[in-house]
């Protein structure tokens, strides 16, 4: 059976990927039917209305979902499909308390237009009380125009009509409310790198967090991976090589847990612990249902791992007959670490600790400059389910989604990166992406330089803003 799914209108390469999580995680097989990058309108086949249910009330990026009634480029291809696809069930619905709503995408209606539109449906006979609120059943008809977006990019020619047309009757809202409920304005504990709700959650749903499982975040640093997996019923687990990340630094603050006494989850934790993916005190053994993580890019501050930089021996310094590891406060000392083998290391450890079909959900950087490319991280034993970009003016970053393969299935991994990056002492010579992006920074800042430099010759004198009065 066809239905029909409205999308937010946003993180566009995240929302087909999702679905799909959505219908695995329902257990479900869905085939997408008709897509368009620039319409929230996406046209799916599943098995029945139950499905649908299921599917909608997963999503993050979903809005809901209805069961289609009929489409068309024009109305009178609208009424014609509606006939054939459905007059046999209209005396389902001939007596119910029912409203009609006209939604439309990029245009608009005046009142006049709308009540001629619902009129036009009058041959199916509906004969129960119009009900504005609360109706036993919704029907929508929605248009879809062409936006201003599609335009500028593809120089789309914009017309007066909707393009398409579809009359469909409404079956569940999805769990996007969650997006504002887990807001990290209104959250007791973050950081500056805190990842957003609505990013963290969808990352939760590639990743098919669910109840039963166990999930893992090994950067876990205020926990909002490990919070949007909890919400969605999973056993959850942290670490990071700075524990004070995942601690909180005020006195009498249990840091992330603050945040599950908050939502209400404290039973979904089970712990957080200091360390680094290369000295994790886990067992190397399959027990993971899922790892999500945004591992550190390294640009601001170089990478590290625990150890002494190379050549360096290990010194065991005693404080008043203390060694110093054994008192309170000690920081363990850390070696530069390359962002390809971080990269590497996250693979290796997903392959060893995921259960068969088991997913890792895993953020990495890139450029937008085309003349550099940064390969996907690729592993024999991990099949890659998907991989969505969230842009950004210089740069972009991609959530890159794995399944791990049962024994005796392997991967074609041809085009992964074949630089295993464990040499060089410095932060550039070890993270190709903060060399890239210390470039633009620095033309930017040669830019600004030379701005300023104008402004101070002479001739030029010196312009304040009005507003905030201040020389530039």
């Amino acid at each position: 059976m066809d239905y029909l799914v409205r999308f937010a209108q946003l993180h566009e390469t995240f929302r087909r990927p999702e679905l799909q999580a959505c219908a695995t995680l329902a257990g479900v097989d869905i085939e997408i039917i008709a897509y368009n990058e620039f319409s929230p309108y996406c046209v799916v086949r599943l098995p029945n209305e139950a499905a649908a249910r299921a599917v909608a009330k997963r999503s993050i990026l979903v809005k809901d979902i209805f069961e289609l009634w009929g489409q068309g480029t024009n109305y009178e291809e609208l009424h014609a499909d509606v006939r054939e696809r459905t007059q046999d069930r209209w005396n389902d619905y001939i007596a119910v308390p029912f409203k009609f709503t006209i939604d439309y995408f990029a245009g608009t209606r005046s009142t006049v237009q709308k009540g001629e539109i619902i009129r036009s449906f009058s041959y199916m006979g509906f004969k129960g009380p119009i009900r504005l609120t609360n109706p036993d059943e919704e029907f929508f008809v929605m248009e879809e125009y062409v936006d201003d977006v599609e335009v500028s990019v593809l120089g789309t020619k914009r017309t007066g009509d909707p393009r398409k047309i579809y009359l469909s009757r409404k079956i569940a809202d999805s769990c996007r409310e969650a997006v504002l409920k887990y807001d990290l304005k209104k959250r007791r504990y973050i950081s500056t790198t805190s990842m957003d709700a609505e990013l963290s959650l969808i990352t939760a749903n590639m990743a098919l967090a669910a109840p039963g499982k166990l999930f893992f975040d090994p950067f876990v640093g205020t926990g909002s991976f490990i919070v949007a997996a909890s919400h969605f019923g999973a056993l959850t687990l942290g670490a990071d090589i700075d524990g004070r990340s995942f601690r909180g630094k005020e006195s009498g603050k249990l840091g992330i847990y603050e945040n599950f006494d908050q939502y209400g989850i404290k039973s979904k934790f089970l712990d957080t612990f200091t360390s680094d993916l290369t000295n994790t005190p886990l067992r190397r053994t399959a027990v993971l249902d899922g790892i999500v993580c945004d591992p550190p890019y390294g640009v601001r501050e170089g990478l590290r791992v625990l150890g002494n930089r190379r050549g360096k021996p290990a010194v065991n310094v005693i404080i008043d007959g203390v060694p110093a590891y054994l008192r309170p406060g000690f920081v363990p000392p850390k070696k530069p670490y390359g962002f390809e083998a971080l990269q590497n290391d996250v693979l290796n450890f997903a392959v060893r600790s995921l259960v068969p079909n088991g997913r890792l959900s895993m953020w990495m950087p890139t450029t937008n400059d085309e003349k550099t490319e940064f390969p996907v991280p690729m592993h024999e034993n991990l099949e890659i389910v998907s991989i969505s970009v969230q842009n950004f003016n210089t740069w972009a970053r991609r959530l890159i989604t794995y399944r791990r393969l049962p024994e005796g299935e392997l991967s074609d991994i041809s085009l992964a990166r074949k630089n295993i990056d464990d040499q060089g002492t410095t932060a550039d010579a070890l993270n190709a992406f903060r060399r890239v992006v210390r470039i633009i920074y620095d033309l930017m800042a040669q830019y600004m330089a030379n701005l300023l430099h104008q402004h101070m010759l002479p001739g030029h004198g010196t312009r304040v803003d009005k507003d905030h009065k201040t020389a530039e």
